[in-house]
């Protein structure tokens, strides 16, 4: 068993024990549905359970535990009999997560959540004062918060979506049709996980890119090959084969690291171009955008690496120049 099933499986043990007690023969297919379980699931950790106690490992140093007549029976567990409380970190912790969450656009469950907070509110006394004093800001401006109510109304009602959505590698506008399956926030930013029929694959928009969502009236379902993936970590994986293009940036020109799927970022070195304030490396396998985009900045970064690309950069401005003389 992993590390991450055992800590689940004990925090599931730890609070199925005060359960189980005051729930005295309770049917297993009961207790199983309360717990999310199957009954064979529920089972197992009874079996867990009835090798479980206190130092000593005698007879009367573990728990109790019965089922065999389809009813669950739990005895000999007086010092693990209390429900786990939260701590007063965790519970401030929690309440600033909350207050997180009732900032989110589109939220229609509001009730329970207010009645939860009102509830650790008052549990925590004048701890929870501690939980105003953190925030954390997750509201979006107007046209982004419209964009997110036609994204949970997609997802809601199953509906697919066309979207007008601006695609910055390529300094490009595009249109497309996609199946919604999820919105995400990471790192203060929207993004709606979807079925792209362009691309035919799954893509992540982010919302502030959205010029425009349409809710379309047609079925929605993601095929079944459409798999979510982590987001917990990293947004964009680069792949090994794409090349890796470093720049140096002018105080000006520091915005592409807030704008771009960067890989890395320092303080320029001493060995670079004098007037750089950073030093970048990103990966990608079209170097066509990042033509683009050095042009834009103009003298506003310079590329340390590959030596080829500044080349033709630096070909491409004076082609320009020519051009409008």
């Amino acid at each position: 068993m992993s590390g991450r099933a055992s800590t689940e499986r004990l925090s599931r043990l730890l609070a199925m024990v005060p359960y189980l007690l005051t729930h005295q023969g309770i049917p297993l297919e009961e207790a199983a549905e309360h717990f999310g379980l199957s009954t064979d699931d529920l089972v197992h950790d009874l079996e867990l359970l009835f090798v479980c106690g206190t130092p000593g490992h005698l007879p009367d140093d573990l728990i109790d535990a019965q089922w065999d007549s389809g009813r669950v029976y739990l005895s000999n567990a007086d010092p693990i009999a209390r429900p786990a409380r939260l701590a007063v970190d965790e519970a401030v912790a929690l309440l600033v997560g909350l207050r997180t969450l009732e900032q989110v656009p589109g939220l229609h469950d509001r009730e329970a959540l207010e009645g939860a907070m009102a509830k650790l509110s008052a549990a925590t006394g004048e701890a929870a004062a501690t939980a105003g004093a953190v925030a954390v800001d997750v509201r979006t401006d107007a046209e982004s918060a419209v964009v997110l109510e036609a994204c949970r109304r997609a997802l809601r009602e199953k509906r697919r979506l066309h979207l007008a959505y601006l695609v910055p590698s390529r300094d490009e506008r595009t249109e497309r049709d996609v199946d919604p399956m999820r919105l995400v926030s990471v790192e203060g930013r929207w993004y709606l996980e979807a079925w792209c029929h362009r691309a035919e694959g799954v893509r992540l928009f982010r919302i502030d890119r959205v010029e425009r969502a349409e809710v379309l009236d047609v079925d929605g379902t993601p095929p079944p090959q459409a798999v979510s993936r982590d987001v917990g970590t990293d947004l964009f994986t680069a792949s090994p084969d794409d090349l890796v293009v470093t720049l140096d940036l002018a105080p000006q020109a520091s915005w592409v690291v807030d704008y771009y799927p960067v890989e890395a970022v320092e303080p320029a070195g001493e060995d670079g171009w004098e007037e750089a304030a950073l030093r970048v490396r990103l990966r990608t396998a079209d170097t066509r955008w990042v033509h683009r985009l050095l042009l834009r900045l103009g003298a506003g970064a310079r590329v340390v690496d590959p030596p080829e690309l500044a080349v033709q950069v630096r070909e491409g401005a004076l082609a320009a120049l020519q051009r409008y003389s």
